[in-house]
């Protein structure tokens, strides 16, 4: 068998593989990754957020490399390590951090709704690299942003401002992280997730330390169970599914969890804390929802 076939064989299990790995990949994220502000919102109970956070990558980030090394997994190069670095900085440290911090002050739910605007700095970012937004997508861009403001101006953002500019800039963080990771060097397979949660886990450690968190001396056990569910499934179940996706799938695939974890976490928030919304909270989140599905859309439609 020449080279060529060997390449076309190679490509098409890679892609077999894909097809029923994707959709997999993406149920974690519409549902698992829904239930995790859940979580948060349960661990921050005893926890502290940026302490929470780097314990929980680094847990995760420790058993997937010690499992992955034992197996023979070689380790990444000097470059790697940098480009993992600096994505799981802006992934974790930024995006999931900044996220547990803003979760002290606003619901579960509505965490997840102002998240779903990802998608929306994802099209921009993605514009650095050549693929500017085409007219479907700016309209969704403008609507989306309108959605933020409306979303703002509910007693759930309004009675914490610094809390919604917190959202924001994780969003934006993961946003541009994930789009700028596409274009880079990156560990390859599973490594690229030990690596980002390792690196990601430093950050917030430090950040947690500088600024005078302290591990709880007698966390509650539901505290400390829902901090289990956040390594267990929030990082090697969901995570490793969100890498998988993203470079396996079309963008506008891979980030479609931003809509679909809102209505998940609101419905777990409300069977299970009894959170609850306003108008304005119900009428930001149909906003957000409308301009995010613009964009994925757009982009299905421009894939064909």
């Amino acid at each position: 068998m020449n080279d060529s076939a060997t390449n076309t064989l190679a490509t098409a299990r890679e892609e077999s593989r894909a097809g029923t790995w994707v959709p997999l990949a993406m149920f974690a994220l519409y549902i698992v990754w829904g239930s995790t502000y859940l979580a948060i919102r349960i661990a921050l109970e005893s926890y502290p957020p940026f302490l929470l956070a780097g314990l929980r990558f680094a847990v995760a980030g420790l058993l997937l490399f010690g499992y992955l090394r034992l197996r023979g997994t070689p380790l990444p190069t000097a470059r790697q390590w940098r480009n993992a670095a600096f994505t799981g900085v802006l992934l974790l440290a930024f995006g999931n951090g900044l996220v547990c911090y803003a979760e002290q002050s606003v619901s579960s739910g509505i965490s997840a709704v102002a998240v779903a605007s990802m998608p929306l700095f994802a099209a921009i970012f993605a514009g650095l690299y050549g693929t500017w937004p085409t007219r479907s997508e700016t309209t969704g861009l403008l609507i989306g942003f309108v959605g933020v403001i409306v979303l703002n101006l509910g007693s759930a953002l309004s009675g914490s401002h610094i809390g919604a500019v917190a959202l924001l800039v994780a969003s934006a963080a993961w946003a541009f992280g994930s789009v700028w990771s596409k274009h880079q060097d990156m560990p390859a397979g599973m490594m690229n997730t030990a690596a980002q949660m390792l690196c990601g886990s430093v950050a917030l450690l430090v950040v947690g330390f500088l600024t005078g968190e302290k591990l709880p001396p007698h966390p509650t056990l539901h505290a400390t169970l829902a901090a289990g569910y956040l390594v267990v499934f929030g990082s090697l179940v969901a995570f490793s599914a969100y890498l998988y996706a993203l470079k396996h799938a079309r963008p506008a695939f891979a980030t479609s969890y931003a809509y679909v974890n809102p209505p998940v976490a609101v419905l777990f928030g409300v069977l299970l804390l009894g959170e609850s919304i306003g108008h304005y909270d119900l009428a930001g989140m149909a906003v957000i929802l409308l301009g995010v599905a613009i964009i994925t859309i757009a982009r299905q439609r421009r894939a064909h």
